[in-house]
């Protein structure tokens, strides 16, 4: 009995960074919600900058969890899954952030879905596409989808000089059979339970790049056999010095205290003042409930 609630204390251990995130969020609402006001007299090149400021002290808290706090490095990535691609909205969204000058990095998953393992009809739907195109049938990733990334490097290509192929591959996500299982996601990172992460790192010019439609899925298609190869190498190597490691030098990229923990400070100081008071209660939660609502409203009606 006593041995269970110590693994399922352990296993809770996620709770504390998790409901300190969700929790500074109406902090990071309301001054983004004051700046917006105070900034609409302001040329609009002023408020993004500090519009971005904002973003980064909530992230940068967020960081502090999964570097600081955990000691591991992870960066999560929010992607809405759905059969319907807005091709005009994504060309509106992304011409709107090279007018404004703002330095961004766009990530793009051509899969359109995680490869999890124990989805077999996801995997076997995604072979037999592959095979319907005359494509190579891929084991370590899904086969890439190539309309977004497209219309992405398209839109944008007078201002990139070349695209980042990020391979990434978790540590102790092997079975006692050697087969690959689900890959951790926040909770696990949290609990420390990834022993690392590998990223892989290859830079592509800009000008290697076939902008019509068709040569450009042949060339995304085989950007995702090299990714299959090093997976493979990583998974199933019997060579110990491939297994559980990509090609090339490996760095750390370790993220300082100082860098972080001032955004856990702030955020913590301007939600700590609402929550001791009973009338800071009740407009920290309604901010929680209309800012959920108006959030869900402006990606909906604005995309």
């Amino acid at each position: 009995m006593l041995l269970s609630l110590v693994v399922h204390t352990y296993s809770l251990r996620y709770w504390f960074p998790a409901t300190i995130m969700l929790g500074t969020a109406p902090a990071y609402i309301l001054s983004w919600g004051v700046w917006r006001m105070l900034s609409t007299v302001l040329p609009a090149s002023i408020y993004h900058k500090i519009d971005d400021r904002i973003y980064c002290i909530y992230q940068s808290m967020v960081l502090f969890f999964f570097e600081n706090y955990t000691g591991v490095e992870h960066g999560g990535i929010y992607v809405k899954r759905s059969a319907k691609f807005n091709e005009k909205a994504m060309r509106k969204k992304l011409l709107n952030q090279t007018q404004t000058g703002t330095p961004m990095y766009l990530v793009i998953f051509p899969e359109g879905t995680r490869y999890n393992p124990e989805i077999k009809s996801v995997i076997a739907d995604s072979q037999a596409f592959a095979k319907k195109q005359g494509l190579a049938v891929l084991k370590h990733t899904l086969t890439p989808r190539m309309k977004a990334a497209h219309v992405a490097i398209e839109t944008m290509k007078d201002h990139l000089d070349a695209v980042y192929d990020v391979t990434v591959a978790y540590e102790g996500t092997l079975d006692g059979s050697s087969q690959r299982r689900t890959a951790p996601s926040m909770p696990e990172f949290l609990c420390k339970e990834c022993p690392r992460v590998h990223i892989h790192f290859d830079r592509v010019d800009i000008n290697e790049i076939p902008p019509e439609p068709e040569f450009f899925r042949r060339w995304l298609h085989e950007r995702f056999e090299i990714k299959d190869r090093l997976l493979t190498d990583f998974y199933e190597s019997q060579n110990v010095e491939k297994k559980n490691s990509f090609p090339g030098e490996a760095k750390v990229s370790p993220l300082r205290l100082y860098r972080t923990l001032p955004s856990v400070m702030i955020l913590g100081g301007l939600t700590l003042p609402m929550l001791l008071t009973e009338n800071g209660r009740k407009f920290y939660v309604r901010t929680w409930v209309c800012g959920t609502l108006l959030g869900w409203m402006w990606v909906n009606l604005c995309p």
